[in-house]
């Protein structure tokens, strides 16, 4: 059946149906929330430093587009995403909190989420006052008239705006398609491709055609390679045993456990990306205060961040360290084993409980190497296409891609699952 078919298909089931509008009216939504500045913006001077400013681009895609003219989501899901990771890594420190997640089950992980929202109200807050604060502390100020009351205005304008999205990503992932948060972000990359190719038709330059043909055949090349990756995966065979119940035998037969390449998604990408955005932030922040020595050595950290290179490898060490945490956080082997031998199952070769984990551990470490070495070298590809090419919007452009493709992969998933639930060919 072609595609087109198996589209018209999901439309015509209600529920899907209504899930994929849902989806749609809330991103509208969130687009229309991200074209209202607020008060006092220089939109020329912002579009300027944005462009001449490669820190604030990729805060810009981290965003969903909304810092492109300081709108009221101007942080996007930063703030929750920030606040989210903080607390991943504190409850492989703190028992209670490891406590709360693995062994109170559904209540636990929901008082887990509620403390993460409360988190993101002062991350949000000040985010907002360390990024105006910066913006208007250059040669060119970003905001007029930027009084104590306004300061204070904005503030509070942009922390409720990012507690809205947080309520829209959260409202998309239980109600509509998809994962809200990530969808969020793959909204404002798409809403910035038009403007995009109008500055790339505005500022053609001949002499460059080569090289914008290189890149788009890379492009192409990336796509497949995050295609293939994404949905690679290694099957363990895992057999059961026969038992008896009653006048009934169960068991007897013989399943997999999928182990993915990249079970961790998009999110190393998101989390590398957050965190790169502080040290240069901060930095840049410090360096514009009185005390001369800490403002000297304060600039030459920022510039450090400036620096394609360092940046680059930076970004790399990132996203295969946060592959394996996330994965190490969605993926339990101990827990997997546990469940495999309740129900009375076992790995060919493998004696069941202990063995089993440390097994699925070291295939589990093996295959996510494979998976977070590529995400890891086409994260840093387009800074080396942008090297040899000068093309300035290709560290943007692969940042972008890699997240736009996991994002569609990810939806794409759970469209077929639904199908397959009501008994439909899938769309993969």
């Amino acid at each position: 059946m072609a595609w087109y078919h198996k589209v018209v298909q999901i439309f015509k089931i209600p529920e899907i149906r209504n899930k994929i509008l849902f989806t749609l009216a809330m991103l509208i939504v969130f687009r229309i929330a991200a074209a209202i500045p607020v008060p006092g913006v220089d939109t020329e001077a912002l579009r300027s430093f944005l462009q001449n400013n490669q820190l604030f681009g990729l805060l810009n895609i981290f965003s969903g587009g909304g810092l492109s003219n300081l709108s009221i989501v101007m942080l996007g899901v930063g703030p929750y995403i920030t606040s989210s990771i903080i607390f991943q890594l504190l409850t492989m420190v703190i028992p209670k909190l490891e406590r709360m997640q693995k062994e109170e089950g559904e209540e636990g992980r929901r008082k887990l989420n509620q403390i993460t929202r409360y988190c993101t109200v002062p991350l949000a807050a000040l985010q907002t006052y360390a990024l105006i604060t910066l913006l208007n502390s250059g040669p060119t100020p970003l905001i007029t008239d930027l009084t104590p009351w306004n300061l204070l205005t904005i503030i509070i304008t942009v922390t409720g705006g990012t507690m809205f999205l947080m309520w829209i990503g959260e409202m998309i992932t239980e109600k509509g398609v998809g994962n809200g948060v990530s969808l969020i972000i793959f909204a404002g990359i798409i809403a910035g491709i038009p403007a995009s190719l109008q500055q790339t038709v505005a500022i053609f330059d001949p002499t460059k055609l080569l090289g914008i043909v290189g890149f788009a055949i890379i492009a192409v090349v990336v796509i497949a390679g995050v295609v293939l990756i994404t949905e690679g995966q290694r099957n363990i065979p895992v057999s059961y045993a026969k038992r008896v119940r009653g006048r009934r035998m169960y068991g007897g037969t013989t399943a997999h456990l999928p182990l993915r390449v990249n079970q961790a998604g998009v999110m190393p990408i998101i989390f590398a990306i957050s965190i790169m955005l502080f040290p240069g932030v901060i930095a840049q922040f410090i360096s514009s205060v009185s005390t001369g020595w800490l403002a000297e050595n304060a600039q030459k950290f920022a510039d450090l961040f400036q620096n394609q290179w360092f940046y680059g490898a930076l970004y790399f060490i990132l996203v295969v360290l946060f592959t394996y945490f996330y994965t190490s956080v969605t993926f339990d082997p101990n827990y997997i084993a546990q469940n495999i031998q309740k129900n009375g199952g076992f790995i060919p070769g493998i004696r069941p409980g202990k063995s089993t984990a440390e097994y699925l551990k070291r295939i589990t470490n093996r295959i996510t190497l494979t998976g977070a070495l590529f995400l890891g070298i086409i994260a840093i590809l387009p800074f080396i296409v942008q090297a040899a090419t000068g093309l300035q919007t290709l560290t943007l452009g692969g940042t972008a891609l890699l997240i736009a493709v996991s994002v569609i992969l990810e939806t794409m998933k759970q469209l077929d699952a639904q199908l397959v639930m009501r008994d439909y060919e899938g769309i993969g």
